[in-house]
């Protein structure tokens, strides 16, 4: 079998192209709610369940296109790459979670979830990526 050589630059290119995207796109789309008033102002907690799970829904969603993109330009074994992406985004909503809570910014569940759903998304993003290469040849 012929295998490309390791590139552990590509390898964490790939990882971190994601976090490139997906935070820009997360805080982007926060700002854009605050601007339309969906939001309450930064810096104020936010307390209502429908603007929590807004911002979980679409922290999903990218979180799953952040996974998906590190397995597309993963120089090899894309799901382990995807994965480890999963894995580091996870300790850091963690991180933030403990935070948040501490701080009482919001609800408990909202970055608890956050962190939770983190190694699931990556999952689903590796195996998006499998089926879409799969559907290519």
């Amino acid at each position: 079998m012929n295998n490309p050589p390791r590139n552990l630059w590509r390898s964490a290119g790939a990882i971190l192209l994601a976090f490139v995207v997906v935070v820009p796109l997360s805080l982007g789309t926060d700002q854009l709610f605050h601007v339309l008033d969906v939001y309450p102002p930064w810096g104020e907690p936010m307390w209502e369940f429908g603007d929590n799970l807004l911002a979980l829904s679409y922290r999903i969603v990218y979180g799953v296109f952040g996974s998906y993109l590190t397995a597309r330009f993963a120089p090899r074994h894309p799901m382990k790459h995807a994965i480890i992406g999963g894995a580091i985004g996870f300790v850091m909503a963690a991180l933030g979670a403990a935070a948040a809570i501490n701080m009482e910014m919001g609800p408990a569940w909202y970055p608890i979830l956050l962190a939770l759903t983190a190694l699931p998304c990556a999952w689903l993003g590796g195996t998006l990526h499998r089926i879409w290469r799969a559907d290519d040849e």
